[in-house]
């Protein structure tokens, strides 16, 4: 019997949530995704000290200095990392801008095309390079721009299909919904527990997937933040799923049969409603989805948080 992973693998993209390496290389994902947290969690291993003191080394002669010398080392480690993880996926990795930058759309631009240069510098194409934004009204107009400049992008925390349907809207390439992240607030805001196929989060990645098919959008649907291993099985069929190499490890350890639950032939004769997403109606929808708007606040806050600790890191390793 094949393994609830590999039967997953024939219906749906399977991608690595880790900056581990030896992760990557034992469940052979397609492509794989960072974010500022798991970075810092790699960076504080001593067997990746090499990437941050490299990352330092190539910079600390240079004519920065402060805080504009540790932002250049830390957009040179979150590359090191990408290089690495190119070296063990054959697809794409993705490449989070600062946190810090979600509602300033002029500033991710240039954090995005500074990232994407020192990618290409050291010889890697854009082509295999996502880089991630936040779902904000200001990131998904600044990932809008980037993806006319061959710059394509992951637009991450995000839990509406008002969010879904903006990137859509704007041509993203790649879009990010955290599944385990909406169970978490409906868990606490009821009280309940809830089936996988009845999982908030599930069910809104597959409203947002059925919405996408329906309408032909090429936007690609990568669940992610799962919390446990029935919601990933919901949702096989997905384009893409981001899986964390413990529930990797869960899916390798089944044979239980899997079957395809998302299937883009059966949305296209669904019957869904179009939804307008110009900047006002975005914003209201928004305002009106409390869940979505706390959501997103507050991963865009760790985020921050997980940033000045590796800032703090760089700091203590470039005196």
């Amino acid at each position: 019997m094949s393994t609830q992973l590999d039967q997953l693998k024939k219906f749906t993209k399977v991608v690595a949530d880790t900056g581990d390496f030896e992760s990557m290389k034992a469940y052979q994902p397609l492509d794989a995704t960072t974010n500022p947290s798991l970075i810092l969690a790699a960076a504080l291993k001593a067997e990746y000290k090499p990437l941050v003191d490299s990352a330092v080394h190539d910079l600390k002669g240079s004519s920065l200095s402060g805080a504009a010398l540790v932002d250049a080392v830390i957009d040179k480690i979150l590359v090191n990392f990408g290089n690495e993880i190119l070296k063990i996926v054959p697809g794409r990795v993705s490449t989070e801008v600062d946190a810090r930058l979600s509602f300033d759309t002029q500033g991710t631009l240039d954090k995005a095309r500074q990232i994407i240069g020192l990618y290409e510098k050291g010889g890697t194409p854009r082509e295999r390079i996502l880089i991630k934004i936040a779902s904000t009204w200001e990131g998904i107009k600044a990932a809008e721009v980037l993806q006319k400049e061959g710059i394509n992008c992951n637009l991450t925390l995000l839990f509406s299909l008002a969010q879904a349907v903006a990137c859509a809207e704007g041509g993203i390439k790649l879009i990010s919904p955290f599944v385990g992240r909406i169970l978490d607030w409906h868990k606490k805001s009821t009280g309940k527990e809830y089936t996988a196929a009845e999982d908030p989060g599930v069910v809104s990645v597959t409203s947002i997937f059925n919405y996408y098919k329906h309408f032909g959008y090429s936007t690609e649907v990568m669940g992610a933040s799962f919390r446990n291993k029935g919601e990933i099985t919901e949702l096989a069929g997905c384009d893409l799923l981001t899986i964390s190499p413990g529930l990797l490890g869960e899916l390798a350890a089944s044979t239980d049969p899997l079957t395809l639950k998302l299937n883009a032939e059966t949305a296209k004769s669904a019957q869904i409603d179009r939804i307008d997403v110009s900047e006002k109606s975005f914003r209201w929808m928004m305002n009106e989805d409390a869940m979505a708007t706390e959501k997103t606040a507050e991963g865009i806050r760790k985020f921050g948080e997980d940033i000045l600790k590796l800032e703090k890191l760089v700091q203590a390793t470039i005196v």
